[in-house]
């Protein structure tokens, strides 16, 4: 049938009037936030469907294959039997930053028995909108995305293949763009008589690198040339490609802001939340603004307050010493090897908490635990594309156990980047039920895994690497805040006067913990924020790295206040969290044990003295002179190139050695 009018209805199951026209945010009758949620429909006869068309009386058709489900409080036709055709986006739902979920089905027709699969989480804005494809957008990206994006494809091409999917990485109208971030639209299957290989990953890369920045084309270039002429292994493609990326993200400026605070709720009796950095405390700490965390504890008092704040603690020591090593490195260290590391040092910290609760002889649900969020920034040195050598590559490695969230947000989206480990996601994971359907449960929040409750060799893991190439504000957060979508609702109005300089990070940090305490209210809430900025119209230096004297010190520090939590504690019954411990969970994996960096790559770095980059800018631009820029010149030529090069074009002409 063709709709007459355009109408959503609110999701508050009690509302005496849910009718509102589409494209209103909030219910005219009950102020709920309306939940405007478009779906990909997928298969060939979804793209005949017109746009007016009401399908189910329910989905309204906005444009090609693009629909609105105008009743989102109810949940989408889901059969008993899951089509083999779902399989595959519930088995990589853990890549859901990249790729869609499964939604339901729709029967278009009465004959239409098998329905139409529709897909969410697809790259589509709030307005109906589709993102651009890699091809539409490539010409006016930075050099930097360029190579950020095709990293992407390569890392999803190994999961992909192994399911038999590598093709969707072939489909160029399959491939869209969101910033920084790679997303599909859908799955496509490789034919079973089709054998898919690098080489024809690097055909369908060659006509866009034709178009690349003239900085990165060459390396690009040779890149696709060996993907294409032999039989070169992924291994060597991809670190060929993560050095481009890398040098390539080092010509950008970086500067950090980072502030955090811990709230107790206004109907809770105590916090057992824990955060890094805190606003009563580490205000001077040597790790700021390299590193955040947040931790949320489960045990009740004395039990989970002891489990967040311990987490805390052990994991600012080990980081120190990590950070520590990657100082004393000449040449970069391999993305795998850093994750390698993070992950070791969260099974440290669970087999921490754990030995305390066998010493207490603690069981079951009375074991104290907390989930945690953590990202750190790594400040390794390379020579950028154009020659100099910079301080900082721009990584960002993100971990989280729990359900604890991490989100990236710029002026123009909010971009969840974390997995919870819960029951609906098990579900999803296990290919026993879309998310939907498992959201049902009435243990569907209930926690799969968390810090402290067995041994760590039951710990599934993912550590995620990100590049900081745009402007914009990692948000680590507590579940008082994330529960109910409250950071996808609020983003806007909390973020964006942040990144247009009108919000201190610390006030928003504050009117964040405020709004969780005023739209959830019965729970802790910790909040940290990190202002990343890259944009070249700042005056700024590159982040410097860590001085090591300050590492050394720190971490002596922090092993005695370690020593201080080790005294004997007595507990009390969880009042808070129930975490689901007796759910058959993927124990399969290996012992892990804590790798080293190899020898081989520990030298000594020749260490120069700290400058103030900043306070001599702004000098060079009151003054103007040429004996200002000569001093500088002679001082530190590298930065000094670095710097002439986010000036005005006329005012370069003065940076040339020989002026």
């Amino acid at each position: 049938m063709i709709s007459t009018q355009l109408i959503i209805y609110c999701i508050n199951p009690g509302c005496k009037s849910p009718i509102n026209p589409i494209g209103d945010s909030v219910c005219a009758t009950c102020q709920t936030p309306l939940v405007h949620r478009y779906l990909w429909a997928t298969g060939s006869l979804s793209a005949k469907i017109s746009p007016g068309t009401k399908v189910a009386d329910r989905y309204e058709v906005i444009s090609h294959q693009i629909w609105l489900d105008t009743q989102p409080g109810l949940s989408p036709d889901i059969p008993e039997e899951l089509p083999k055709e779902v399989i595959p986006y519930l088995r990589l739902y853990q890549e859901r930053l990249h790729l869609p979920q499964a939604y339901g089905f729709a029967s278009h027709l009465e004959e239409d028995t098998a329905g139409i699969l529709l897909l969410e989480n697809v790259p589509i804005d709030e307005r109906g909108n589709i993102y651009p494809t890699i091809v539409e957008a490539w010409e006016q990206a930075t050099a930097v995305r360029q190579v950020y994006w095709l990293w992407q494809i390569l890392q999803l091409w190994k999961s992909l293949s192994e399911l038999g999917f590598s093709r969707s990485l072939l489909v160029v109208d399959n491939l869209r763009v969101q910033g920084w971030c790679v997303r599909l639209l859908e799955l496509y299957q490789t034919p079973a008589d089709e054998e898919l290989s690098l080489q024809n990953l690097g055909e369908c890369w060659q006509f866009w690198v034709a178009s690349a920045k003239a900085s990165v084309a060459k390396g690009l270039q040779n890149i696709v040339q060996q993907m294409c002429e032999t039989e070169i292994e992924l291994e060597a493609i991809n670190i060929q490609l993560n050095n481009l990326l890398l040098a390539s993200a080092a010509e950008l400026p970086l500067v950090l802001k980072v502030a955090g605070s811990t709230d107790i709720g206004p109907l809770m009796a105590q916090n057992e939340d824990a955060c890094y950095p805190n606003v009563l405390s580490d205000l001077d700490e040597p790790l700021l603004p390299h590193l955040s965390i947040v931790c949320d504890g489960i045990g009740g008092h004395e039990g989970g307050e002891v489990a967040s704040k311990l987490a805390v603690q052990s994991v600012k020591l080990q980081i120190r010493a990590l950070l520590k090593e990657v100082t004393e490195q000449n040449v970069l260290i391999p993305p795998e090897l850093l994750q390698e590391q993070l992950e070791a040092s969260l099974r440290v910290v669970n087999n921490v908490i754990c030995a305390r609760n066998n010493e207490q002889k603690r069981q079951g649900r009375e074991r104290m635990a907390t989930t945690i969020v953590m990202a750190l920034q790594v400040p390794q040195r390379v020579q950028t594309s154009t020659g100099w050598q910079s301080n900082n590559t721009h990584e960002l490695y993100l971990a989280n156990v729990g359900d604890s969230r991490a989100y990236w947000i710029t002026r123009n989206y909010c971009q969840l980047l974390t997995v919870d480990d819960d029951v609906a996601t098990r579900e999803v994971r296990f290919a026993k039920s879309l998310y939907r359907k498992a959201l049902m449960r009435a243990d569907a929040s209930a926690l799969t895994q968390a810090l402290g409750t067995r041994d760590s060799e039951s710990l599934r893991l993912k550590v995620q690497r990100l590049i900081v190439e745009e402007d914009g504000i990692l948000l680590l957060c507590s579940d008082g805040l994330s529960d109910n979508n409250w950071v996808e609702q609020s983003w806007q109005d909390y973020a964006i006067p942040v990144l247009t300089g009108q919000l201190t990070v610390e006030d928003a940090v504050r009117n964040w913990i405020d709004l969780a305490n005023e739209k959830n209210g019965r729970d802790n809430t910790s909040v940290v924020l990190t202002y990343c900025r890259v944009s070249p119209e700042y005056l700024v230096p590159v982040t410097p790295a860590l001085p090591e004297e300050i590492i050394e010190a720190e971490i002596q520090e922090e092993q005695e206040e370690l020593e201080e939590l080790e005294e004997p504690i007595s507990f009390t019954e969880s009042s808070q969290t129930l975490l689901d411990f007796d759910l058959d969970l993927d124990l399969s994996e290996e012992p892990v044990t804590i790798p080293e960096i190899p020898p081989t790559l520990i030298t000594k770095p020749n260490r120069g003295k700290p400058l103030v980059m900043l306070g001599i800018v702004l000098a060079l631009l009151v003054g103007g002179t040429s004996l200002g820029l000569f001093a500088w010149l002679q001082i530190n030529p590298q930065g000094f190139q670095q710097m002439c090069r986010q000036l005005p074009q006329k005012v370069q002409q003065l940076c040339s050695p020989g002026e």
